[in-house]
């Protein structure tokens, strides 16, 4: 009585285990056809290298072509909706940066929710920021920059590679930091 116990758990089991085991057999591998990678900005520039660097490097690993989508336009947004609006499927991937976050903060009517609607996967990137001042700015240190700009109020300006840039939102939040105007 015991082995025909033994053999009806067996069974039991294995007809549990049958519709896990057939819903594995259908999955799809990944990918099984071409990634994009979107890209905010235009080919060439920094992020575009960046891109394309990554798509190659997918590309050697998941065996499957990685093609690099540019759609450049309003700071990273026109990338940013095509990658929200696509499928959910794994097959549309973006590059996504600084940006990103700071556009979320700078546009009051977005058709997308940054936070919501965009999953981060991994992190592959860092880039530094530096000061730099001009010779005739009587500063060498950051406390002595900070001394003279105190001293000095509105007397400085910033450089910045544009309005809601990372250089421009640093430099705007580390002359806040430090209670100093810049000129307008």
């Amino acid at each position: 009585m015991n082995l025909l116990r033994r053999q009806f758990l067996h069974l039991a089991a294995g007809a549990a285990a049958l519709p896990a085991l057939s819903r594995m057999s259908w999955a799809q591998t990944y990918p099984s056809r071409p990634v994009r990678l979107l890209i905010g900005f235009s080919a060439g520039g920094g992020a575009d290298i960046v891109g394309r660097l990554i798509g190659q490097w997918l590309q050697e690993r998941l065996g499957q072509p990685v093609v690099i989508e540019n759609r450049p336009g309003a700071g990273t947004n026109v990338a940013t909706e095509a990658l929200v609006r696509a499928s959910a499927d794994g097959y549309t991937l973006g590059l996504i940066g600084l940006p990103n976050a700071i556009n979320a903060t700078l546009y009051d009517k977005l058709s997308f929710n940054f936070i919501r609607d965009v999953t981060p996967v991994a992190g592959i990137l860092r880039t530094p920021e530096i000061m730099v001042v001009n010779l005739s700015v009587p500063a060498k240190t950051v406390p002595e920059f900070i001394a003279y700009a105190k001293a000095n109020p509105g007397k400085l300006t910033m450089a910045s590679s544009g309005i809601g840039t990372p250089s421009h939102v640093f430099g705007e939040l580390f002359m806040t930091g430090v209670n100093a105007r810049l000129s307008t």
